[in-house]
């Protein structure tokens, strides 16, 4: 059976992620990865796996790693999957244009789905959004809000951006010339085809994002609401199953979901 490596085991999603793989009827986990100085290195999680700060040891015992945690750990235990030949899902989000290139350049060795949220219902949020943008064509404004809890890194959210990108994919335009994040002061009218993402933070929330469609007396809105993490976990150790043997590749999250090409 395929062992796991869970990078960031302790943290929020790293526990998620932990207890999804329990579940799981074709994985089990094979190694847990925290940074060095965490106070639980060397502390038991289950039989026969300690808490390690060791890339290469931890993916000496795995065929996968699943990693939820931040862009310079996540690249730094990727270059070490890589020379191990260890596929790789990643759901970390805030890289840099050079940091995406790298994890690009990287899937050129080892099977790797980056993607900033592994719940299927997102993702079919996703494909809405685009079809709703097309649909409804130039007639209505898109703007996405998204709250997140207080420890939150990064803002907008890679999924805000995602939708975002959804919208300008149904529009067929290019998301940089049109994307909106900042409003303040004397700015103006909104500018044609702008998509606007606002980001709020606080509390202990999940993940909420909301797609607006807005037109002349009357508007559209696409929601999710994520109450808990459980549902990116479940996603990430099903894109893992799926990914264990393939070929060297950066697979989109669409293909795991079946759907690609709808």
């Amino acid at each position: 059976m395929p062992r796991v490596l869970v990078v960031g085991a302790m943290g929020r999603m790293g526990e998620r992620v932990r207890a999804a793989i329990s579940e799981a009827a074709q994985l089990e986990l094979g190694a847990a990865l925290e940074a060095p100085g965490h106070p639980r290195i060397g502390t038991p999680i289950a039989a026969g796996i300690e808490i390690s700060d060791d890339p290469k040891a931890a993916l000496a015992r795995c065929e996968v790693a699943i990693d939820f945690t931040t862009p310079e750990a996540t690249l730094r235990v990727m270059r070490a999957a890589a020379e191990a030949g260890v596929a790789y899902v990643c759901g970390t989000t805030g890289f840099t244009d050079a940091q995406r290139a790298e994890i690009g350049d990287l899937a050129a060795r080892i099977p790797i789905v980056h993607a900033p949220n592994f719940s299927v219902s997102v993702n079919i949020l996703n494909w809405l959004t685009r079809e709703a943008a097309r649909k409804l064509g130039s007639g209505y404004d898109a703007e996405l809000v998204e709250i997140h809890h207080a420890a939150k890194r990064d803002a907008p959210s890679g999924t805000a951006l995602r939708l975002a990108e959804a919208v300008a994919a149904g529009r067929g335009q290019k998301l940089a010339d049109h994307l909106v994040l900042e409003r303040a002061g004397e700015i103006g009218a909104r500018p044609e085809a702008a998509i606007g993402i606002q980001s709020l933070r606080g509390g202990d929330v999940a993940g909420e994002h909301t797609v607006l469609f807005v037109g002349h007396g009357e508007r559209l809105e696409l929601v999710h609401r994520a109450s808990t993490r459980d549902h990116f976990a479940r996603g990430a150790v099903r894109t893992a199953e799926w990914l264990v043997g393939r070929d060297p590749a950066l697979y989109p999250i669409e293909r795991v979901f079946g759907l690609e090409g709808d």
